[in-house]
């Protein structure tokens, strides 16, 4: 199985798990419906939005495994 890290795509994310869109959320990432996300990283919207990478790839992954 796939597994989400620092360097999968948001638009990946949301393929491979189908809960992303709300975890997301939680986080108050709401990126998920802009344009950038077919090219912007997770580690790279979560630098934008200041949350911790480790907690949310491991909530991201939680999904998928």
């Amino acid at each position: 199985m796939a597994k989400i890290t620092e360097n999968t795509l948001i638009a990946d994310v949301l393929e491979l798990n189908p809960n992303a869109a709300d975890i997301l959320l939680e986080a108050g990432m709401h990126c998920f419906g802009c344009a950038l996300a077919h090219g912007e990283t997770i580690a790279e919207a979560v630098a934008v939005h200041g949350e911790d990478l480790e907690t949310l790839l491991a909530k991201l992954n939680e999904g998928i495994e």
